[in-house]
């Protein structure tokens, strides 16, 4: 690294200073986008380390990405290395995967999802050859709507309600009225594929049934830009950002809770410690769940539009239970990704978002990192995490007593259909629940992915990336503009290029 001259060290120093509330991807992003248009940036993180929801784990030998695990759209990420002068390959490996992930539908059954159309249409054919027609209509409507939804919108802010406006032809002539899975319907009539076709917003915190179409986009995306996994795992990722910072002379600094954010004359000023610190800011911005950061961080402030009452009938997404754990053998007939469905979708999906019921039966993502990248695992063991969606916080579960027969039935489920043996091979184990995603990243109900992306919560009418509660502040991450996902949150930090002012005018 050069070494500055003593007059560079100055104008840094003087140089108008962001805190970054959350070191999640969508909080990283937004440090470097900063850092590279002039900023000082200081990014505070709560936890122990870097990443938020995508933290690591380490124990006995193995390595557990907590949270994301699909990548997409690679670009976005070799962008933020770009704007430092550097290249992503010289620190991240991306290997793509081949196939995406494999379904494994409740009757036995299999449909491997890949990025190769003819795989595709083969795939598609070996289930239900009369769908093939209408699976390649469906195709055609999904890259229309990645056009517009996400390559023209996606880092487009949606800040006055006149950029609504812009869009509507667009959103009514794709019929985003409609759910994703009405119109994966209106394409093709096979049950297993439609789940194919349309699971791909539960990633996202998404229910299928009530999603706007334009969550659709997803399968072209992932058929363009690919499903990739890093070598060492996604945290690897959060690592090599968090040295860009640092390589910017920008700080990350962790065990720092941010207890309020300040206001002067009408603006965002800085922020208050849990531990009495204050710290001065030209700009905040919040990667925190976007309704801890009306509700708790400006928990003084006199809110026009996210007051307590509107955040309280707002319609929250699923949470997570998560099983992390490894085992003392291979199974090496398992793929990197796969889903396995239990008997239920239309009732299950009603029961963990609309009746908030943790139901008996579940299906699950199960990730095996180790089928990628044996290093995650001591020699000869196996990595991996069972996921399991269920309702957030009103459900009125208690965790601490429901985790261990949760599990249980987990495990038997997997054991049953694809991990023979797997009670008598387990060496380590823990479990993530919805009370872990209150507690630990402060989620709101304890949901993953913060309000449920329905259209009445989505663009103009989500919480925006430049606040309207407060000049100053900004959000960035799963809760704001566009949503969730690596490329959502990715691309809300996109947003801030064209909204935080140029440190000339700060």
């Amino acid at each position: 690294m050069t070494i500055p001259s003593d007059s560079g060290v100055r104008r840094w120093a003087e140089a108008p200073h962001a805190v970054v509330i959350g070191s999640g991807f969508g909080g990283l992003a937004a440090a470097i986008r900063l850092g590279a248009r002039g900023y000082r940036v200081t990014v505070l993180e709560r936890l122990e380390a870097p990443g938020g929801r995508a933290s690591v784990f380490r124990q006995d030998g193995f390595t557990f990405d907590a949270g994301p695990t699909i990548i997409t759209a690679p670009f976005l990420f070799e962008e933020l290395w770009t704007l430092c002068g550097r290249r992503m390959a010289d620190d991240v490996t991306l290997v793509p995967m081949q196939p995406f992930y494999r379904i494994r539908f409740d009757d036995g059954s299999t449909f491997d999802c890949s990025g190769d159309a003819d795989l595709m249409r083969r795939e598609v054919a070996r289930l239900s050859p009369a769908d093939v027609p209408g699976y390649e209509k469906f195709m055609r409507a999904s890259e229309a709507i990645c056009r517009v939804g996400f390559e023209q919108l996606g880092d487009q802010p949606f800040d006055r309600w006149q950029d609504m406006a812009r869009v509507l032809p667009d959103m009514v002539k794709l019929r985003s009225y409609r759910s994703l899975y009405s119109l994966v319907a209106r394409h093709v009539r096979d049950p297993r594929l439609r789940f194919a076709l349309s699971f791909h917003p539960l990633f996202v915190g998404g229910n299928p049934f009530t999603i706007t179409s334009l969550y659709g986009l997803i399968a072209h995306l992932e058929r363009r830009w690919g499903v990739h996994f890093a070598m060492g795992g996604t945290g690897r990722l959060v690592t090599g950002l968090v040295d860009l910072i640092r390589g910017q002379g920008n700080v990350v600094q962790c065990n720092a809770e941010v207890s309020a954010i300040t206001v002067r004359d009408g603006r965002a000023s800085g922020v208050r410690l849990a531990d009495g610190r204050t710290l001065e800011a030209d700009v905040v911005v919040s990667n925190a769940d976007a309704a801890h950061t009306y509700s708790r961080l400006l928990a003084d402030l006199p809110r026009q539009r996210w007051t307590d009452r509107r955040l309280a009938a707002a319609r929250y997404s699923m949470s997570l239970f998560v099983w992390y754990f490894g085992t003392r053998r291979r199974y090496d007939a398992l793929p990197h990704h796969m889903i396995a469905l239990g008997p239920r979708y239309r009732g299950l999906l009603k029961d963990i978002f609309q009746r908030h019921v943790l139901a008996d039966d579940f299906s699950l993502y199960l990730h095996r990192p180790t089928a990628t990248d044996p290093s995650l695992a001591p020699p000869g063991c196996d990595a991996f995490y069972a996921l399991s969606p269920v309702p957030h916080l009103d459900a009125g579960v208690d965790w601490a007593e429901r985790a261990e027969p949760y599990r249980r039935a987990v495990e038997r489920r997997l054991q049953d259909v694809l991990m023979p043996g797997l009670a008598d091979n387990i060496v380590t184990s823990r479990v993530m629940t919805p009370q872990d995603f209150s507690d630990r990243l402060l989620s709101v109900k304890g949901a993953a992915f913060g309000l449920e992306p329905v259209l009445t919560q989505s663009a103009w009418f989500r919480p925006h990336n430049r606040s309207e509660e407060l000049d100053g502040l900004y959000l960035v991450g799963a809760g704001t503009h566009p949503g969730a996902g690596l490329p959502g949150v990715l691309s809300s930090a996109r947003v801030l290029d064209r909204l935080v002012p140029d440190v000339r005018h700060v």
